[in-house]
């Protein structure tokens, strides 16, 4: 309000409306699903976006598109977004059993699932020699 660009604006815009002629048009509901369906998508993505600290965007950093694999097993599925999500045995028990946080023995780093497949210097030539028998 006040500005006098913008009231010269909001006064041409609703001048028009008064000039075209208005005519109401019965649309069917299914018209307007997949405009409704965006709408959620893109407000559920900008909540998903605006999550800080958020360890499972770095994953999926879309909210829609997901679809599951059918080839894999179920116990299959679990392991892998186990692996995906980081939460295992191994990097997460310790919250069960009141032990400490579980360390790196190389690195003396927090033992986590990316550590293990990524980052540890000392599980490099595990890595490698498993990398050569899949591919070869």
């Amino acid at each position: 309000m006040g500005i006098l660009g913008n009231e010269k604006a909001d006064t041409a815009a609703k001048s028009v409306l008064c000039i075209l002629p208005f005519t109401r048009m019965k649309l069917p509901a299914t018209d307007t699903y997949p405009r409704i369906t965006k709408l959620i998508f893109d407000e559920w993505q900008e909540v998903w976006n605006s999550c800080t600290g958020n360890k499972l965007h770095a994953i999926r950093p879309t909210v829609c598109g997901y679809k599951q694999k059918t080839c894999l097993s179920r116990r299959d599925s679990v392991l892998l977004n186990r692996l995906r999500n980081g939460h295992t045995r191994l990097t997460h028990s310790f919250l069960l059993s009141d032990d400490d946080v579980p360390e790196c023995g190389t690195c003396q780093c927090l033992l986590t699932v990316k550590h293990i497949l990524v980052e540890c210097v000392d599980l490099n030539y595990v890595r490698n020699k498993t990398l050569c028998c899949l591919f070869y």
